[in-house]
């Protein structure tokens, strides 16, 4: 699957573009396939209908784990490292994991949950998460990941949209110098959420926490209780693999739906191809499993190719800023893939730590979330692959599956801060406000792209019209990405950001909505706006504009509580950075709120606001400057 100079990837390409359906068909004949698929590909996108390797039947675990074991048994396939660098790292090779994977899929089974039942997780960074994620799919139930920093009435919303039968959790989990309490979250969710029926908790932090009988299953007495025999369930192409929640441009987050055959063969693909995985390299992904990031490489991507996937319990900067080079050292990385704002964030102790660490063994470097600046790229560059690692700046979503414009390393010329070219098989279009596909080079427009991909989502669960609403109807036959995008003269793509009421945060999407939702739950709050504006570690920040009447006498305690109500209802990760008091908000005369007004404002960018006289009230707007100027 690989290729290994520029001109294969243009052939390639080429090839991938006239013939769709045979190259997919090429990639797939490389998994393993219970009965080969009676049809590669049927689709519109005006439903949207998207069906890839139709009639085709397979088991994703199989392709990760059961095709592995004659010849790689032996070979790690996850390496863990705990929060704690005292703490010895745990290896389980290919062996152990297919047999804790059916020990684990056995528990599921004794607890009545079968093909096609939805099972919740709410974990730590820990081994048996993805044994978890995978026991699920080894029976074809359908995993839905939450992230461990969500608020209780989150993990409630997801759980009710998708009707969990079980949910899989921990006592707790340690993040840093934090201890969070991931069993005391889920009782609080749990109290409205009728449709589970059982809760299996892994000891990890040793909190003493709430077991209610009948319900409660500890983890290390289930596993007892099984064998590790557990023949794969046979699915369906199109059979659904798991749901994962994404922030929306409305309050409510949506649950997107990815099926097993083209997930697997995407994720693999694109794993062993952008990258240039080489047998026996070992790959660091230090995303989190709740994003479709640690989804598609750390788990299925890796393990679908035979690879060793690292996972760390930690944060980069804990116990020293220092620490994710002691684990690049500890364990011979090869290929790290981070995000933007880790490296920000490393880059803000200075050089001291990252020159201190030896890091010969990197030969790829990858980021991931958003895009990535010019000064972060060149110290990635410089400090962390010394000027010798390709850096493999992917662009891709949640909908997506896996990356979609990206270079391969050591094949495509990189440019800072340019996600590149398209990989084989994904072909994107830039589109006018009208629609009309702009041709050329050295343009800008609206990222859209014009024919599917086996990763696609396929729906938004339980709400199709949603999907379709949401990606298929902004442009007619199109499937629209919500962001703007440049190609310069050379054809290469640059992501310019979100063109939606969605805020890219740390690389994690939160809905602009969902925040005022937040906000507006609070007692004083009458009204709120929220946009992103630059933020020098996260890439975006919030800011929201709050029209409180009668706040305390004291406005930072005000903003303290309007902070603690946004935790509560979404978690800490939606917790806007700025929080400015106005007594009115600009508005049209129908009533709608001018983001883009704000945003100027937020920006701090207040010379050219437009026309402001068909506000209903333009004075408001001099108003929010002087405050803000205050703020």
């Amino acid at each position: 699957m690989q290729i290994n100079s520029f001109d294969e990837y243009q052939k390639v390409y080429k090839q991938s573009v006239e013939q769709p359906e045979e190259f997919w068909a090429g990639i797939a004949d490389t998994f393993k396939w219970r009965k080969k698929w009676d049809k590669v590909l049927s689709w519109n996108f005006s439903e949207p209908n998207i069906k890839w390797f139709e009639g085709g039947k397979l088991n994703i675990t199989e392709n990760c784990l059961d095709r592995h074991l004659e010849k790689n048994g032996d070979k790690p396939a996850i390496i863990w490292e705990s929060n704690d660098p005292e703490k010895d790292s745990v290896t389980l090779t290919y062996k152990i994991l297919h047999e804790q994977v059916c020990r684990f899929a056995n528990v599921l089974k004794k607890n009545h949950v079968k093909k096609g039942d939805r099972v919740c997780i709410y974990m730590p960074m820990v081994p048996e998460l993805a044994v978890a994620v995978l026991a699920c799919a080894r029976i074809g139930a359908v995993h839905s990941v939450v992230f461990g920093g969500f608020s209780a009435k989150s993990i409630a919303d997801r759980i009710n949209d998708a009707q969990c039968k079980l949910v899989i959790t921990a006592d707790g989990a340690f993040r840093g110098a934090k201890q969070i309490q991931l069993k005391e979250v889920i009782d609080d969710a749990l109290i409205g959420c009728p449709s589970v029926e059982k809760v299996i908790v892994l000891t990890h932090t040793r909190t003493p926490v709430s077991m209610l009988k009948g319900r409660d299953l500890w983890f290390e007495d289930e596993i007892k209780l099984v064998d590790t025999y557990c023949p794969a369930e046979e699915m369906d192409a199109e059979d659904m693999l798991f749901i994962l929640y994404t922030s929306g441009s409305t309050g409510k987050p949506k649950g997107v739906v990815h099926t097993v055959g083209g997930y697997m063969v995407y994720a693999g693909y694109t794993f062993s191809t952008a990258f240039n995985y080489q047998p026996d390299e070992i790959f660091f992904c230090t995303a989190d499993i709740g994003w479709i990031t640690g989804h598609s490489y750390i788990v299925y991507g890796p393990l679908s190719q035979g690879a060793t996937t690292l996972m760390f319990e930690g944060v980069p900067t804990y116990p020293t800023p220092a620490r994710l080079w002691e684990v690049v050292d500890k364990h011979k990385v090869n290929i790290l893939y981070t995000a933007p704002t880790a490296i920000r964030s490393l880059m803000g102790f200075g050089n001291e730590p990252v020159d201190g660490a030896d890091l010969s063994s990197l030969r790829v470097l990858g980021s991931v979330g958003e895009p990535i600046n010019e000064e972060a790229w060149h110290w990635f560059d410089e400090h962390v692959g010394k000027k010798k690692c390709p850096i493999v700046d992917t662009w891709w979503q949640t909908e997506t599956g896996g990356l979609m414009i990206s270079p391969i390393a050591f094949v495509t010329p990189t440019k800072p801060s340019y996600a590149t070219l398209p990989l084989p098989g994904v072909q994107p279009v830039l589109v006018d406000e009208q629609g009309n596909i702009i041709e050329g080079n050295d343009v800008s427009g609206n990222l859209c792209i014009k024919f599917p991909w086996p990763g696609m989502l396929r729906t938004t669960y339980g709400d199709h019209e949603r999907c379709k609403l949401t990606y298929f109807s902004t442009y007619e036959n199109l499937y629209f990405t919500g962001d703007g995008c440049l190609r310069d003269a050379d054809g290469y793509y640059k992501i310019t950001g979100r063109v939606d009421d969605v805020i890219n945060v740390s690389g994690h999407r939160i809905g602009t909505a969902e925040v005022e939702n937040a906000i507006n739950m609070h007692a004083g709050v009458v009204e709120s706006a929220v946009v992103g504006y630059p933020h020098d570690v996260k890439g975006q920040g919030i800011y929201a504009f709050v029209i409180f009447p009668n706040p305390h006498s004291d406005a930072d305690l005000s903003r303290k509580d309007i902070l603690q109500t946004v935790t509560r209802v979404i978690g800490a990760i939606a917790k806007p950075d700025k929080i400015l008091f106005v007594s009115g908000l600009p508005k049209t005369r129908s009533g709608k709120i001018m983001r883009r007004i704000l945003r100027k404002i937020a920006e701090g960018d207040t010379s050219n606001l437009g026309d402001i006289s068909t506000l209903q009230d333009p004075g408001v707007v001099d108003e929010i400057i002087d405050k803000a100027r205050q703020l």
